[in-house]
């Protein structure tokens, strides 16, 4: 969950290692710091501070070189602390960085104390630098791939030695890691959109890949040693996806984004056919007899709300996993079932992992509804449908969610084509409705201010009860989970028809208890959960639709939605439960797009 930048060039690399780095602060603001071969020596800065106090700090001392690394950290071993941050040294000869983690460093690290090694931090990576130095003889590009060998567990390094000026080595085993390629200059990165501006040119490493970068050229051998050629793509990663613009935040501009995202991902969309996930789609579609999805966190509510639409437009059996549980346990292959992979990022390393469990079975009927076009997900599935959100730079996902949703809709609608239960009416209809979300979405996030105004009761709380049924269940999940992440107030989620049977012991004036409220067929028993609530003294905050005949009163507070959507429904309930999380840790104080020990890309088990 770490950003890695590296440049060989015949200028000074400091400002884009730094501006790289500010690029990729959202995988990790732990600590963050930049190595460069300055003179013929090693020198470095690192803070614990953000980037932008890096980047004083880096003036103040006046660095520059021409080759270097630099890395923003999210903490696995070792406190967030300047010893423990990288890049780390090794006999002042290896600067090394690294995301990911090594299973057997206590192993090694007691190998290379016996060889007289000095280990100044608790990381798992100053290891790798120790061993990168031990087994150098010369040759950096040898040395790591011997290197790269001892090593267990998931892996993107880069590194450069005091003895090879004008050389930068990478490598990458389950952590994603791109080359970029430039005139008489190389660079290496976490993701491209740390080189926006200065290559467009770019290399995906593949899985088990090392790569030497100097001036001149770019050498790359496959896991084997063998020499191989890469394929270089034209990727524009545009700076402006990242400008922040007239908003506070990064979470409040993807929550205002959402129209047009939602719009973009649906842009070309005429028909549904099976084709828009791939030419082999039909002939899948066809002979899957159910879906198993695997996704983390936010993705995984996506996948919960979807296993509603497919058993109920398709008929077809739907069962959805978290994906870090899914690969450590032992399940029933189902050869006919369509594996579906969710991924803002497409380099979730628990996903990714749940994705090759499932190939290693058999399952080799694979989806990714994804964000990322060029990503080991959508490499590794044979089908994919491509979000369009856009680059999401808050942690906390907002767009990515909405438009992982409007894929999944659209994959119900093909499968249900596929197997007889779509008609043309109704695949006019629903096609009709989709269009029309834009629209629909910018009409709830008009009701901003009075989410306001709730925000402002809830920031005194410390705790928050969420409710929903039935398709709006996992809209539920979604909310509390969006409140605990950026607002670090307790949130729990339940269907609303398990009050009963436990969580209403944990009602009183002081829990608030949202409720999402649609007037759908299970409204009338919603109702009644919701008296039970009222009836041991709980505050309601109920996201109704405007004809639900839910009115305010004691105890109950109510914001109506203009409209009732549905099955689509789900897409709009969420956004207010989006907009009531960031105004609530608006007026905490919190730190909304940042907030304390999370990261945006998940690349570590």
């Amino acid at each position: 969950m770490c950003g890695i930048v590296g440049a060989v060039a015949q200028r000074n690399i400091t400002p884009i290692l730094v501006e790289g780095l500010k690029r990729l602060e959202y995988r990790g603001y732990d600590s963050c710091g930049v190595a460069l071969h300055v003179n013929g020596k090693l020198e470095r800065a690192r803070s614990t501070a953000r980037v932008a106090e890096l980047e004083k700090q880096i003036a103040k001392e006046n660095l520059s070189g021409f080759t270097g690394i630099a890395h923003t950290r999210w903490a696995t071993h070792g406190a967030p602390a300047s010893h423990n941050a990288h890049p780390h040294f090794s006999r002042d000869r290896i600067a090394l960085v690294h995301n990911g983690i090594i299973e057997n460093h206590d192993e090694l690290r007691d190998e290379l104390k016996t060889l007289g090694y000095v280990f100044e931090s608790q990381t798992d990576t100053e290891v790798i630098a120790h061993l990168v130095d031990h087994l150098y003889s010369g040759d950096l590009f040898e040395t790591v791939q011997l290197a790269t060998k001892r090593l267990v567990g998931a892996f993107a390094i880069a590194v450069f030695s005091r003895d090879e000026p004008h050389r930068v080595v990478g490598a990458r085993r389950g952590s994603p890691l791109i080359v970029g390629v430039g005139d008489g200059e190389n660079f290496l990165a976490s993701d491209a959109l740390a080189l926006a501006g200065t290559t467009d040119q770019i290399i995906y490493l593949e899985e088990g890949d090392v790569v030497d970068l100097q001036l001149q050229r770019v050498w790359i051998v496959d896991e084997n040693g063998k020499p191989v050629e890469r394929e270089v793509k034209t990727v524009h990663a545009h700076t402006g996806a990242v400008e922040l613009g007239p908003y506070r935040h990064y979470m409040q501009k993807e929550i205002f984004e959402q129209p047009r995202a939602i719009a973009d991902t649906l842009e070309g969309i005429a028909s549904i056919t099976p084709e828009i996930f791939g030419d082999k789609a039909y002939g899948i579609f066809k002979k899957v007899d159910s879906v198993l999805i695997l996704a983390c966190g936010t993705s995984y509510y996506s996948g919960m709300t979807a296993k509603y639409w497919i058993e109920a437009f398709a008929g077809v059996t739907c069962n959805v996993e978290i994906a870090s549980e899914y690969r450590y346990r032992d399940s029933v292959p189902n050869p006919n079932s369509l594996v579906v992979t969710i991924s803002q990022s497409g380099e979730t390393a628990d996903t990714l992992a749940a994705l090759r469990h499932a190939q290693a079975q058999g399952m080799r009927q694979t989806l990714t509804i994804c964000n990322a076009a060029t990503s080991a997900m959508v490499r590794e599935c044979e089908l994919a449908y491509i979000t369009r959100a856009g680059v999401e730079v808050g942690v906390a996902s907002t767009k990515a969610f909405t438009t992982q949703l409007t894929g999944l809709f659209l994959l119900t609608l093909a499968l249900a084509q596929v197997k007889g239960r779509l008609s043309d009416e109704q695949e006019a209809a629903q096609l009709k409705a989709m269009r029309h979300l834009p629209s629909a979405i910018s009409a709830v996030l008009a009701l901003e201010p009075q989410i306001i105004a709730w925000a402002e009761a809830f920031a005194r709380k410390e705790n928050a009860l969420f409710l929903g049924r039935g398709l709006h269940y996992p809209i539920a999940l979604e909310g509390a989970l969006k409140l605990k992440e950026i607002s670090y107030i307790h949130a729990e989620a339940y269907p609303a028809g398990e009050l009963k049977h436990g969580p209403l012991a944990l009602v009183t004036e002081e829990m608030p208890v949202v409720t999402v409220a649609p007037n759908d067929p299970m409204i009338e028993k919603l109702k009644s959960n919701m008296q039970e609530v009222r009836a041991r003294g709980g505050e309601l905050y109920v996201f109704a639709d405007a004809d639900s005949r839910i009115t305010s009163g004691e105890g109950v507070h109510v914001i109506r939605l203009p409209e009732h959507y549905g099955q689509l429904s789900p897409i709009l309930h969420v956004v207010p439960l989006q907009l009531l999380a960031y105004h609530t840790a608006l007026a905490r104080g919190t730190d909304v797009d940042k907030p304390r020990n999370l990261a945006k890309s998940v690349t570590v088990e």
